[in-house]
């Protein structure tokens, strides 16, 4: 599933076409996705113009005249590209490996260079599309409930602290509940524990003193957070097979592949469930990206498990 690195590359990608442009046409080519699309949803949001190309977790959202705001989720295989458009950053006019059968919504464009189309494509089908107003976007079923963003300066020790204070939940379940973190997921919480040497079985609450304060391996923990959000969106997004960009290449993220330190290491804790209790033997980093480049190793510590009690 595409985590919000990937879905703000999406957000860069697909700004230079959208963003100004007259939505002159949304083509439905099925009637649904993972949900049915809104009742007249074609005719609510063609001619209007698109004012901006916005995120909120794993949520692409784009803003229209007027006020309505398409939600858009990627699901397990979503993507989107754009044809017959200007040029823009990233190499749009790049071909993709996916089969056209699965392009299910085409949105049609005239920007100040002329149409373009901006196709999404779903082979299983797992995202979805929805309207909402600007206005009650806040108190939607899809975000009410959601976390600050590893993005902004609200994410901070002290807002962790206040989270995380008393509990005995695993610190990686923690780390991937929504209502703390909004678009945190597994890729990066797995990579944010390995910087700061934090084990993923680690009560959250002792991370917090008892007046409530962040310890200092809480502070390092919420650099570490933000710092791995920032290297994959510069990256482009997690290293996903199925995954794919809006020029038709696929994402790489180096500190995904960085923090698991050597090419045959198993993937960190990635036989605990959500809940932090153990399901199996970690998968070997082979299985999952076979064609990945051998990694240089600077110091043979960097190889060895260096979790703090």
């Amino acid at each position: 599933m595409p985590e919000l690195p990937e879905v703000e590359t999406v957000r860069r990608g697909l700004t230079p076409a959208m963003e100004g442009a007259l939505l002159v046409r949304a083509e439905l080519r099925r009637p649904d996705l993972r949900f049915p699309f809104p009742a007249d949803f074609s005719t609510l949001v063609s001619g209007r113009r698109i004012v901006s190309l916005g995120r909120r977790a794993k949520y692409l959202l784009i803003d229209l005249e007027g006020g309505d705001v398409i939600i858009a989720h990627l699901g397990m295989s979503g993507s989107f590209r754009v044809e017959d458009g200007p040029d823009t950053p990233g190499n749009f006019h790049h071909p993709r490996g996916k089969s056209e059968k699965h392009d299910h919504v085409v949105f049609h464009l005239e920007g100040t260079n002329g149409p373009a189309r901006v196709i999404y494509n779903d082979p299983r089908r797992f995202g979805f599309m929805d309207l909402a107003r600007r206005e009650a976007l806040a108190s939607h079923a899809f975000f009410r409930e959601l976390g600050e963003e590893p993005t902004g300066n609200v994410l901070d020790a002290a807002y962790l602290a206040a989270r995380f204070a008393g509990k005995a939940q695993p610190l990686k379940s923690a780390l991937l509940d929504q209502k703390n973190i909004a678009g945190l997921g597994n890729i990066y919480v797995c990579e944010a524990l390995w910087r700061s040497g934090l084990s993923p079985l680690r009560a959250a609450g002792t991370l917090v003193d008892a007046r409530g304060k962040p310890k200092a391996t809480l502070v390092l923990l919420t650099e570490a957070i933000r710092a791995v959000i920032a290297d994959a969106i510069a990256a482009g997004g997690s290293s996903l097979r199925d995954h794919i960009q809006t020029d038709g290449t696929l994402w790489l993220f180096p500190a995904f592949v960085l923090g698991l330190r050597s090419r045959r290491r198993a993937l960190p804790d990635a036989g605990l469930r959500r809940d932090g209790r153990p399901r199996g033997p970690g998968w070997p980093i082979d299985l999952l990206l076979p064609e990945m480049p051998e990694i240089e190793l600077s110091t043979k510590e960097a190889c060895q498990p260096r979790f703090r009690k």
